[in-house]
C-alpha cells in the first residue's frame, strides 16, 4: 500500500476516534443506498463510512475490520453491542475410546476431492455467481450425506444474506435439542484482492478449513453420531469482505437468545497455534487438551491476531465463547499468497498431513463437547 493510502487509512481511523455522535437510522439508510459501507476498525470507537474501493484497499493492506453496514443498531451504537462471554467450565477430554475409531475413518482422498471441487470455482467471491454456486455445492454435498445416513437426523440449509452468496448451516439436533449448541465454523468465500473478478482458488484461505468441516461432518454422520446436545457446522459467506456472514448469524442467534457452549474455527507449519485474543481462555485450554489427546502435533499460544481478524470475532462480540486454532505462528508463518490466484495446494508449505490434524481436531471437538 502506498504512503498516500496509509495516510488515508490513518485519516479514517482519526475521524472515527473524534466522532462522538451515534449514526442515525436515517444516515444508515441513506449512506447504504449510496453504496457506502460502514467499517469498524476498533472496539469502542464509532465506525466510519467507506466506499467499496476503499474497503478493498484495506484488504490489500491486511487491515482487519468488521463491515457492520447490515448489523449496526442505530439505537445502541456499535460500542454498546459488544458483549463478553463469561468463563464456562469445560471437562477434560474423556471419550478417547469413542473418538479414536472415528478419527480412523477420516479419508484424505475425500478431503482432496472436496478441495478440488472448491478450488475449481473461478472464485468464491461473495458478490459473484461462482461464489453463490460454491455455497449451493457445499449445501448439496452436506445434504447428500445427511440423506444417505439419516440416523443422526442431520439437516442443512442456506442462510441468505443481502448479497448473492449464502452461508451454510448444518445441524445435528442431539438427544436434547434445547441444550446449548456446539458450533464449528469456517469461511467458504475467497477473494483476489487485486481483481475481485479474477481467479481466486482459495485453497488455504479458507478452502482447507471448509474441507476440514466437510470431512468431520461426513465421519460423524456416517457413523450415526447422536450427541447429548446439538452440534452445528457453519460455512460463512463474505468473511473476506468484513466478516459479513458470521456477523449476521451470530447476531441472529443472540437476538433469539440461543445458547452456545463453544465455537471453534479450525485453521498449515507443524504446530497448532491457538489465538489468545478475542477468544475464551477456558475453551482455548480445552482445545489444547484435545490436541494433546488426539493429535500428533504440539500446540502453542499464538501471537495476537488483532481486532476483527476472523469469524471467531463475530461470535466473541456477541458474548459467545470462541477459540481459533491457527496454522502455525502468526504472523511469521502466514501464507503470503492468500487473496490471489496463487493460493493453490501447490504453494510451498501446503501440507495435507497438517490439514488432516485439523480434521481430527474437529471430530474430537464435536464429539467431546457435544457430549458434555
Amino acid at each position: 500500500m502506498t504512503l498516500f493510502l496509509r495516510r488515508v487509512l490513518l485519516a479514517f481511523v482519526a475521524a472515527a476516534v473524534t466522532c462522538q455522535a451515534l449514526i442515525t437510522e436515517e444516515e444508515l439508510a441513506e449512506k447504504a443506498a449510496q453504496g457506502l459501507r460502514l467499517i469498524d476498525f476498533e472496539e469502542g470507537v464509532e465506525p466510519v463510512w467507506m466506499t467499496e474501493d476503499e474497503k478493498l484497499e484495506l484488504i490489500r493492506a491486511d487491515k482487519n475490520f468488521f463491515d457492520v453496514t447490515e448489523t449496526y443498531d442505530p439505537l445502541e451504537g456499535e460500542s454498546f453491542t459488544l458483549f463478553r462471554a463469561g468463563q464456562v467450565a469445560y471437562s477434560p477430554p474423556s471419550r478417547r475410546a469413542d473418538v479414536t475409531p472415528l478419527i480412523a475413518k477420516i479419508s484424505l482422498s475425500n478431503m482432496q476431492a472436496y478441495l478440488g471441487n472448491l478450488t475449481n470455482f473461478h472464485n468464491r467471491y461473495y458478490r459473484s455467481t461462482t461464489g453463490a454456486a460454491a455455497s449451493v455445492w457445499i449445501r448439496d454435498t452436506v445434504q447428500e450425506i445427511a440423506t444417505t445416513y439419516p440416523t443422526s437426523k442431520a439437516t442443512v440449509s442456506l442462510f441468505a444474506h443481502s448479497f448473492v452468496q449464502s452461508s451454510i448451516v448444518a445441524k445435528i439436533p442431539g438427544k436434547n435439542a434445547a441444550a446449548p449448541i456446539v458450533v464449528l465454523g469456517a469461511h467458504m468465500d475467497s477473494i483476489n484482492s487485486r481483481d475481485t473478478a479474477g481467479r481466486a482458488p482459495g485453497a488455504d484461505d479458507d478452502g482447507s478449513g471448509s474441507v476440514n468441516l466437510l470431512e468431520a461432518f461426513r465421519v460423524l454422520v456416517t457413523s450415526g453420531f447422536q450427541p447429548e446436545g446439538p452440534v452445528e457446522f457453519h460455512w460463512y459467506a463474505g468473511e473476506e469482505a468484513g466478516l459479513l456472514g458470521s456477523q449476521a448469524i451470530a447476531r441472529d442467534y443472540k437476538a433469539k437468545n440461543i445458547e452456545i457452549k463453544g465455537i471453534v474455527r479450525p485453521g498449515s507449519t507443524e504446530v497448532i497455534s491457538l489465538m489468545p485474543d478475542f477468544t475464551n481462555s477456558n475453551l482455548t485450554s480445552f482445545i489444547g487438551a484435545l490436541v494433546d489427546t488426539y493429535s500428533r502435533l504440539n500446540w502453542a499460544i499464538n501471537n495476537p491476531c488483532g481486532y476483527a481478524c476472523s469469524d471467531h470475532a463475530s461470535w466473541d462480540r456477541q458474548g459467545y465463547p470462541t477459540a481459533l486454532p491457527f496454522e502455525g505462528t502468526y504472523p511469521a508463518n502466514s501464507n503470503g499468497v492468500i487473496h490471489s490466484a496463487s493460493d493453490t495446494i501447490s504453494v510451498s508449505g501446503f501440507s495435507w498431513d497438517h490439514t488432516l490434524e485439523y480434521t481430527k481436531l474437529a471430530v474430537a471437538y464435536a464429539y467431546e463437547l457435544g457430549n458434555q
